[in-house]
Formats: C-alpha cells, structure tokens, sequence
C-alpha cells in the first residue's frame, strides 16, 4: 500500500487495516509521499461556499450548512476560503492526485452548485480530462428554500486521465436520500449513493478528503483497497473505527 515519507502538516499518523490505509494530515503535505498508482480518486471536499463575507466564511460548518438535527456532529476543517483561493488549492490537490492516477484512472468530486465553475476549471488545471457532471439528487429530505427552488441537487464532477479503459454503465442522476445509511459527518454522503458511485471505480481508491470514510466503507464492502487522508483528528479516529469495524465484519 502507499507509504508517506513527508510529515504532515497535523500529526502524522498512519493506520493500516485489511484492505485500507488511512493517513492523519493535510492532504497537500501527505500526498507527495505517494506513488500510487490509483485507479480512482473519490473525494467530497470542504466547499468553502457558505458565505459571501469573509465573516460569512469565518463562521462554523455547522452554522453554514445544517439546521439542528445536525449540530450533534464537529464542525470540519478547510472550509473558509473564497473563490478565487478555492480555485488555486483545489489544483495544487487535484494535480498531486492526477500525478497519482492510474492511466485512465477517474477523478470523481463532488461540488455545491456555487462552486460547480471552479471545481470543473480546477479539474482541467490539474491535467484530467473534463468528462462530464452527474448528479445527486437528494429528493424531498433536502432543505426548502422559501419563494425559490429547493436545494435538493449536489453534483459530481468526473473526468479520468487520459482515455477512459472502465467497462461499467453508470447513471447520471443518483436518486439517494442524505440520511441513508446513517450519517456520522456534517455533510456526510449517504453509503448508497458511494456505493453507486464505487461501482464505477477500479480496484484502488484514494480519497484525500476521507471524513468518516463513507468511500472507504464501500470500497471495503466491495472488495476494493482504500486509501483515506483526514485532517481532523475527531474525523480521521470515527473513520479508524468504522473502517476497523468494518473489516471484522469481513473477516467473520
């Protein structure tokens, strides 16, 4: 499995289950010990598009972009640029990523409808081969929006480096409500929907924003080695533990 050699900007820690290594620290700085190669980088990283202001932007996670029923869950790391920072720091991390891909290999990354323009410009900037934008639909659990249009719709932006070589026929809209499954992050992805979306991938993932590894849990669950990055603490230890949970579960 993939080694890092560079210390994290966080604590360096490194844990290493059947089928999954998952690293503690800044992806910027955990990435160029890598080698790869990875046959798909799927990753839903901070959106960074909760506000207008710099104050806006200074504010909690939890305060952006939940209602009560999820205040129960610790506010994420890296959500406070603008756009144009956005834009610069998604093709430093997206090109360490692409320099890791497999030939062929997908990027899959999830956006907000605000930064839905700079993840597909960060995307090309970092040499991957723009292919198109599936949707999440998150049917009538997502949040009203009074006198306009429901934020019901999250998007995937996917490309793959080079020509595609997968033989799968995905959707382009997944229909998934966002707590199901369970929820064990602020802005979790239900494992349904990464089910789905792992489907697609080939047999090594890296995720460099990992959160509580909902990615990894459907790649173990289908057989496929994962590799996570995380930089919260309170994250990178909820995901030792799903992960761990979830390789006894496979080996019964």
């Amino acid at each position: 499995m993939a080694t890092s050699n560079r210390k994290p900007l966080f604590n360096n820690e490194h844990v290493s289950l059947p089928g999954a290594d998952l690293y503690r620290g800044d992806c910027l700085a955990v990435l160029p010990g890598f080698s790869g190669p990875f046959d798909a980088v799927v990753t839903d990283p901070p959106y960074s598009s909760g506000g207008q202001s710099k104050g806006d932007r200074a504010r909690s996670t939890g305060d952006k972009y939940l209602n009560s029923s999820g205040s129960k869950f610790p506010d994420f790391l890296g959500d406070t640029k603008d756009q144009r920072s956005y834009l610069h720091w998604s093709a430093l991390w997206m090109g360490l990523c692409t320099e890791r891909l497999a030939a062929g290999g997908l990027m899959i990354v999830f956006s907000d409808w605000r930064q839905l323009p700079v993840t597909t410009d960060a995307m090309q900037a970092a040499g991957v081969t723009w292919r198109g934008v599936a949707v999440w639909d998150k049917t009538g659990g997502a949040r009203p929006y009074k006198g306009g249009f429901r934020s019901q719709a999250e998007y995937i932006v996917w490309g793959s480096k080079g020509p595609l070589r997968g033989e799968t026929y995905s959707p382009g809209v997944f229909r998934v409500n966002p707590l199901a499954g369970g929820k064990l992050h602020q802005v979790g992805k239900p494992l349904p929907l990464m089910d789905d979306i792992v489907a697609a991938c080939g047999a090594r993932i890296l995720d460099p924003f990992m959160g509580s590894a909902t990615t990894g849990a459907a790649a173990l669950q289908q057989g496929k080695q994962f590799v996570g990055i995380e930089a919260s603490e309170h994250y990178f230890q909820v995901a030792v533990e799903r992960l761990g949970g979830s390789a006894k579960s496979r080996a019964k």
